[in-house]
């Protein structure tokens, strides 16, 4: 709870009237290593924090989980298109880790915005940082080569090396774990030259 609302007061205030109407309109889950979060096909209707633990985004293509972002502590996750139109989902997200969730559902989310007007703040930032991760994304994957998002991810991000098992970073990377060897390899050697 505590790290929900030191994010939070990055953008707004609460006193302690809204502060308690906050803690009762939320849940938290546990979910354990490898376990599915929300599946691919769901209509969205939560919005996640991340409060420990690691999460990742994937999509299914043509039978092969691609993962396209992670979430670590301090992070919203939402699958916002599905959230705000009610569509099936493309995205599916998985604990990597032990990791636990703050979930709001959308009825919650409502119900807290009318008692507390400036919570919606919070929903707007949620899914502007969906839409900045995925403009970054889309971004990197347009101007730069798998060594240059290697060392991005490295630069930005060191700590997933250690949490993440190494396929879910090739796929993140857009390459295979093989060659994601070869990079680290090659970018090693230039860093000790």
């Amino acid at each position: 709870m505590q790290r929900l609302i030191d994010s939070i007061k990055a953008y707004i205030t609460l006193d302690q009237e809204e502060l308690s109407i906050l803690e009762e309109s939320l849940s938290i889950k546990q979910y354990t290593k490898k376990e599915v979060i929300f599946s691919e096909g769901q209509v969205a209707n939560e919005l996640y924090f991340v409060t420990k633990g690691c999460v990742r985004l994937f999509y299914n293509v043509e039978g092969i989980d691609k993962t396209a972002f992670f979430y670590t502590e301090g992070q919203f996750i939402c699958a916002g298109e599905s959230f705000t139109f009610g569509t099936p989902a493309l995205e599916s997200y998985q604990a990597i880790e032990p990791t636990e969730l703050i979930i709001f559902t959308k009825s919650d989310i409502e119900k807290l915005t009318r008692l507390v007007p400036k919570m919606e703040v919070i929903a707007r930032v949620a899914v502007e940082n969906e839409l900045i991760t995925s403009q970054k994304i889309i971004a990197s994957f347009v101007t730069k080569s798998a060594k240059e998002r290697y060392r991005d991810l490295l630069n930005t991000q060191k700590e997933l090396f250690q949490r993440v098992p190494q396929q879910f970073i090739a796929s993140f990377l857009g390459v295979s774990p093989e060659t994601l060897s070869r990079i680290k390899a090659r970018v090693h050697k230039e860093d000790l030259s």
